[in-house]
Parts: structure tokens; sequence; C-alpha cells
């Protein structure tokens, strides 16, 4: 609706017209300033013009008010604008709000977590709020494909094998003459690897005579379990991947990627280090990217993987890392410049710390954690829905702290419980009813009662928060809205007598297009709507 009311306004006065909805539904359904940006041109009072403006809209049709109020022009959608788009909302059904296919492609790489161990907690908000971005831009009509970065090159996976040695050892073959090194992988999870490790390799996987091959065949084995445990830590949680990139596979490329840099001026060596340019970009200080050993540091293997990102043409790229990767977008960005890209085309969204709490005390975490709170614990506790949407509904940049049994009551204070029931009341209404479904559908909301246009008007509006909270990356928008909806909705219910009344067609419509708008604001969060409570 809002697009629709932008573009009668910019065709109108043949010029961009800011819209806003005001606070007080009093003022209507939509506001503008635009008398306050003419007054210098015309050189009159913003309210003068404003009231000279409302008198240009008598006889149209979507209006069935526009008043001039202290310099803003208010409007009052007509109800046969508001019945039109009603019934394009139920004809849409899951498809309401789905924008038409659009040019621009969209690479959006999120979680990349470690192969070392499973996801934990704090993994799992990046990945929710991604893979929410993603559900929400496809439907607004971006080709967006998800792409998870396995960091699979470099110490930490040496450490994995090198753990799974130790533990091995130690735990599993009780040998008391191993030393454990200072670096290693805690948990259960590393002892029930060794456990698998010696159930298809055999005792000699763990044969001091051959430590390093074996060490070395461990972390490439215990790599690639581990990415079929995460895999299977997202699943839980319905997220999927479109692509898999091995940073190891990447590494061939290395060479290409440095000269690129070296022809830019973006490297320069010093004390046998070779350094990256990075403060130009807004760094602290240049970077090192080849040791005086000649062995690529960890910022090589993401030039590399930016690079290849870059050749693949996309035309905006958005990271979603960890809050404590914050020093690495102008090391990056400075990369992709020296690469001779342009790093603007890069959005980088940082998602900060989970704390979570089980009556009002620290969750404690499971035997399996090592040093986290796993990511399955949590879903094995509440569910994935709960998970989702709590994720969702905090700005991704605000540290999050929850209490599990929050989650997990069938009340009012549990927002996905008091949803659902908005949405499985009015199934429950609807099925009361004498009237069909199709009957129902064909009411006249033109003659809906001025007291419920609100809520028909707060329904309708599901498309431009879709689009608002894709196009500023705060899905939280998306849940709000869904909250008030529902608690409207409630409202609705327990003041109104629906069933047997005399508008009982038109008031169960309303409903319908209500339920429509849960159930599709719900899947875009990943949550199937419940029918029945």
């Amino acid at each position: 609706m809002r697009s629709k009311i932008k573009e009668f306004l910019v065709k109108k006065f043949n010029r961009d017209v800011v819209i806003e909805i005001p606070k007080d539904k009093n003022f209507g359904h939509f506001s503008t300033p635009l008398a306050f940006s003419l007054a210098k041109e015309l050189k009159k009072s913003p309210i003068i013009i404003a009231e000279n403006l409302a008198k240009e809209f008598n006889g149209e049709s979507i209006f069935s008010k526009v008043e001039a109020v202290k310099g803003f022009l208010n409007f009052s959608l007509s109800p046969s604008f508001l019945s039109g788009h009603a019934d394009e909302s139920l004809i849409a059904e899951n498809n309401f709000g789905r924008g038409e296919n659009k040019s621009e492609t969209i690479l959006l790489e999120f979680v990349s977590a470690n192969p070392t161990g499973p996801l934990h907690i704090g993994h799992t908000r990046g990945a929710i709020y991604g893979d929410t971005l993603l559900k929400l831009g496809r439907h607004l009509g971006y080709k967006i494909d998800a792409e998870y970065y396995i960091n699979d090159a470099g110490r930490q996976i040496f450490l994995l094998g090198l753990s799974m040695f130790v533990i091995g050892n130690i735990e599993i073959l009780n040998k008391n003459n191993i030393e454990l090194p200072e670096e290693y992988y805690r948990g259960d999870y590393i002892i029930d690897l060794a456990q698998q490790a010696l159930n298809k390799f055999g005792n000699s996987i763990f044969d001091e005579s051959n430590r390093d091959e074996n060490i070395s065949k461990l972390a490439q084995w215990g790599k690639d379990e581990m990415l079929i445990v995460i895999k299977n830590n997202l699943k839980s949680v319905g997220i999927e991947f479109d692509n898999y990139i091995s940073e190891a596979g990447l590494y061939s490329f290395w060479d290409r990627s440095l000269n690129e840099l070296k022809n830019n001026n973006g490297v320069y060596e010093l004390d046998g280090k070779l350094f990256l340019k990075s403060s130009s970009g807004g760094d602290d200080h240049d970077r090192v990217i080849v040791r005086e050993n000649g062995v690529p540091t960890y910022l090589a293997g993401d030039i590399i993987y930016h690079h290849n990102k870059f050749e693949r043409d996309y035309n905006k790229y958005i990271n979603i890392w960890g809050a404590d990767h914050h020093g690495y977008i102008s090391r990056v960005k400075s990369a992709i410049d020296f690469l001779g890209y342009e790093s603007q085309k890069l959005e980088v969204l940082l998602t900060q710390m989970v704390a979570i709490l089980k009556d009002g005390q620290p969750y404690r975490m499971s035997k399996r954690r090592g040093n986290f709170v796993l990511m399955s614990d949590v879903v094995d506790e509440v569910g994935s829905e709960p998970l989702r949407f709590i994720f969702a509904s905090k700005a991704p940049d605000i540290s999050l702290q929850f209490d599990l049994n929050d989650l997990m009551i069938e009340d009012n204070s549990n927002p996905v419980y008091y949803i659902n029931y908005a949405h499985a009341r009015i199934e429950s209404l609807i099925n009361k009813s004498k009237f069909s479904r199709s009957e129902i559908r064909m009411a006249n909301l033109n003659i809906l009662p001025d007291e419920h246009r609100d809520l028909l008007f707060q329904a309708l509006r599901l498309p431009e928060v879709i689009e608002d909270s894709f196009e500023s990356r705060q899905t939280h928008k998306l849940t709000d809205y869904l909250k008030n909806l529902a608690s409207n909705y409630h409202s609705f219910y327990n003041n109104s007598s629906i069933i047997g009344s005399d508008n009982e067609q038109e008031l169960l419509k309303l409903s319908f297009v209500v339920a429509n708008s849960i159930r599709v604001g719900l899947q875009l969060l990943g949550i199937e709507a419940k029918y029945k409570m």
C-alpha cells in the first residue's frame, strides 16, 4: 500500500515525496511533510501550502479524507482501496508481499564457523539472523546465494588432529605417559571423535611412532566429520546453504591473488615479512600477510576468498560476522580495493554476544560443551522455532540475554505462543462459522465498521514491513509487527461478537486477512503457523 500511495503522490506532484505513518492513528493512515520542503521554493508558510494541497485531492477514490494538520498532509485510505488490497492479499496467500524478480544479485555469507567443533549458541545467532535475511530478500525477489566459508586450513585444523590424537591415547587407550599440550580442544565431542577414529582406523591411528602423519590424518578426517555435525546442527533449525567453499581448496590461487596485490601496489616487504597496506583503508596499522618463513597468515585466506567472491561478479556481497571480527572489516576491504574491485559492494554485519539463563541463573553448559553452550542442547530443550524468533527479535548489534524458561511458557508472555494463538483462534472461528471459506472470501469489506478498519490496515502493511526489515537489515521489525498484529487481533476478538453477528462474514474475512499476514510473516522467520492449540 505504501509504495502505491508514494507512486501516486510522486506522479501527482512530479517530485520525490516522503511518506510516513503517523504515530497517532487519528491523523490517518499516511502522512507527508511535503509542504515543508516546498516552503522555500514557494515562499509560503508550510501550513498554507498544505491547506492548498489538500484541496487538490477532492474526488480521489483511493482516499476517504485528506486534510492539512500543522503543515502535514494526512491521508485516510478509502474503504474500497483497503478492501481491494484485502482481496489481493487473500488471492496471493503465501505469496503476499512477494516482489517481482529483481536483477540485483547478492552473495550472503554467514556462520562460517571453524569445523573444529559443534556450533555453539553464538554461532546460532548469526545463523538465524542470516537465514532470516535470506528468506526476506528472496521473498522480495532478490537473487541471493547463501554461502558457508569453511575455515579448514591453518593451525586450528592441526589442533583438531592433535586434540584427537592426545585425548584418544589418554581417554581411550588409557596411556599415562602422554603429555597434554598447552593448546588443544576440550569437550566430550573430542572423545567421541577419537572413538570413531579408533573404530575406523584401528589402534595404529594413535601410534606415537607415526605421530605427525597420524595427527594430519586425524585432522583431515575429523574436519570432515565435524562438518557433518555442523550441517546437522544447522538443519535442526531449518538452515541450508547453497554453497560450501573450502579455504584449503582456495590456497592454490594464493600466488594469483598476491600478484594482483603487488601489481596494484598493495603490499610491501619489511623485516622478511610481507605487509598489506591496510592502513590506507582505515586500519590502525598495516597487516602481515606472509610471515618470515613464507607461510601466509590467517588474513591471506580471507584475501583469497574475497578475490574468489568478487570474481563471481555479484552486485552485492553481505558478510555476517561475530563482533570479534570488527577489526577485519577495514583489512578485508583494503585488500578488495588492491585486488582491483569496489570494496563498497561489500557490506559487513556484526552480531553481538549471547548470554543464556535458566530459572534466572546462567545456563549450565553441557558436559559435551568444551567451553561453550551447544546449539544442539538449546534446540533440544526449547525447539527451533522459539530460538529462531528470539534471535530474529533483537537488533544483531545489541548483546542478547534471555531465559530458556521464557521460551517454554505457554501464555501471553511468550511471543511465539501469543502470535500462534491469534492464528489458531481465527481458524477456530472459521471452523465454527456457518459460512464456508469461499463465502467468507466473498464478503464485502467496504461495509466493515470504522472501528475495525485500523486492524485491516495493519494486517495489509506486511509487504512494506518485509521490505523495511530486509533493506534496513533489522529483522526485529518483522517480529515487532507480528507481536503488535497479534495483540490487536486478540483485543478485537475479546471486544467483538463475531459468530452469529449481523456482519459475521465481514469480520471473518477481516480475520482471514490477519491470519494470512501472520502465517506469511512467521513463514519468513522460519516458523510454521499453528492451526490448533
